[in-house]
């Protein structure tokens, strides 16, 4: 237990190149969860981040196989995945079905791909939970192309965009490509859950992703402060996570599970109370206005 709390270790990894690399990657991870994040909450994708970090796995699996960077190979297959997702539940009815089928094929052909891999056992486990010996200088760059391309875009397409979240009926009616957009925000979601995958993880990249935002919209229905406040919940957990795993030198997605955990029930007890003062009921997510 000592270990847990070994600040003067862990202060002396905090000098170390790989580790400073790591908190960086980290820092632009928490900004893109953090602004995606009130976006994906208001349009209800959290299953859909799932099924997309599963088929990010299979990608990263295959380019481990195959001896390449496993960046690219994860955002590979983050892509594929939105596109499927995009593609084939046009309907909202089959929406959570297309997803669970493709999140479970994928997840298969990721756990057989690790199988014919002959490697070392952590490269494998580091996949599914995160490993910040793994982001070196060239997942660095990849991560921070993607974060700026992936910002660009959300910048041109965001109040369309929020305005399709909110209310997709009335903005369909005045002439905002509902379809399109959604497919668009699908892929950057996927870039930005593929970015993931090294530092958190595919299995727990919802820590960031999902957690902050929902934490946020608990609190605010504003849509700029809900992403302010996400972008901040976002860095305290992804930045936070990485300080407390030094020491005892434990996955990192169990410290940021923990951590956006934590604020999240802060978030809902402030929810909460609020809510009880008012004599009103609580929404579980608060949704932005729509810009008219």
């Amino acid at each position: 237990m000592d270990k847990l709390f070994d600040l003067e270790l862990t202060v002396e990894l905090l000098g170390f190149p790989f580790v400073r690399t790591a908190l960086v990657a980290a820092a632009i991870l928490g900004l893109l969860a953090g602004v995606l994040g009130p976006l994906i909450v208001s349009r209800n994708m959290a299953f859909a981040v799932h099924g997309t970090s599963e088929l990010s796995f299979t990608g990263g699996a295959a380019a481990l196989l195959l001896g390449v960077n496993v960046g690219h190979g994860a955002l590979a297959g983050a892509v594929v995945a939105a596109l499927v997702l995009g593609l084939l539940s046009r309907r909202s009815s089959e929406h959570d079905s297309v997803i669970g089928a493709v999140l479970a094929f994928g997840l298969g052909v990721g756990v057989l791909l690790l199988w014919f891999y002959p490697g070392r056992a952590s490269n494998k486990f580091g996949l599914l939970v995160g490993q910040i010996v793994s982001v070196d200088f060239a997942s660095l760059a990849l991560l921070g192309a993607c974060a700026v391309a992936v910002l660009l875009v959300l910048l041109v397409i965001y109040r369309p965009l929020l305005f399709a979240s909110v209310d997709p009926e009335v903005a369909k009616a005045r002439g905002v490509p509902t379809g399109p957009l959604s497919l668009v925000f699908a892929v950057l979601v996927g870039v930005a859950t593929a970015l993931g995958v090294q530092t958190v993880g595919a299995l727990l990249v919802l820590a960031l992703m999902i957690t902050p935002a929902a934490a946020a919209c608990r609190i605010t229905a504003n849509p700029l402060r809900a992403t302010v406040l996400a972008v901040v919940f976002a860095e305290v957990s992804a930045v936070g996570g990485i300080v407390f795993s030094l020491a005892p030198g434990a996955p990192v997605s169990a410290f940021v599970t923990a951590i956006s955990f934590c604020i999240y029930l802060v978030c809902w007890t402030v929810s909460l109370a609020r809510g009880r003062r008012r004599g009103v009921a609580t929404p579980a997510g608060a949704v932005p206005a729509a810009p008219r």
